[in-house]
């Protein structure tokens, strides 16, 4: 994957890095987003970014694990790490990967996981802002195979808070660890329809596993 992991973590932000860093921030400070919930204990983790509905929801996270002191990483396609943003691009924490090899985003993180000490790994699982709800099953397999947490994330723009969950260490079915990770969700935001979705996933996972069971 290029530059060391552990090596990448440590060294001196650019100054270009270390501005868009600053702005971000203070954009944060500026909306006035309120952080509930404390930086788990693991040092290692996935961090499942939902919903995800406005380019707003970057910046919250970036001031949101800012303030919780987390150094977020997150997955970008290969083109994106030449120059002239090679630098920037790991420096704002990005992990190259080339999406073109079937199977390569999921192993590229799995890899990243056993390069580095610490790893936060931020995944937006709806895929899109217009998404109806259901997850992609990428970050699972991820977090699956790299033996860490997934730390479910959330923000209400309606009233300016967001937070981390507690860590849910996946057990291989997904419907069920699913469902938990949907029972989370709705309690921190119980009317937003994505989540009910999300749950009926979980709900029509579970019972599909059940059938074939049988």
């Amino acid at each position: 994957m290029g530059e060391s992991g552990n090596h990448r973590a440590i060294r001196k932000r650019s100054p270009l890095s270390r501005l868009a860093r600053r702005v971000l921030v203070a954009l944060y400070h500026w909306k006035g987003w309120r952080i509930a919930g404390t930086r788990p204990d693991q040092r290692k983790f996935v961090i499942t970014a939902a919903p995800h509905t406005t380019n707003w929801d970057f910046a919250f996270f970036i001031g949101a694990t800012h303030s919780l002191r987390i150094r977020p990483s997150f997955m970008g396609k290969i083109s994106l790490f030449r120059w002239p943003l090679r630098r920037f691009m790991f420096d704002m924490g990005g992990l190259p990967v080339d999406r073109a090899k079937r199977g390569n985003y999921v192993d590229a993180a799995i890899a990243a996981f056993a390069e580095r000490d610490e790893l936060a790994l931020v995944i937006a699982p709806e895929g899109s802002r217009t998404s109806n709800g259901e997850w992609r099953t990428g970050f699972y397999h991820i977090a699956l195979g790299a033996g860490v947490p997934v730390v479910p994330a959330w923000v209400n723009h309606e009233t300016m808070r967001g937070g981390l969950g507690p860590p849910i260490m996946p057990s291989g079915n997904f419907g069920e660890d699913l469902a938990k990770i949907a029972a989370f969700y709705r309690s921190v935001m119980p009317d937003c329809p994505r989540f009910a979705a999300l749950a009926q996933q979980a709900r029509t996972l579970i019972s599909q596993a059940g059938q074939n069971d049988g």
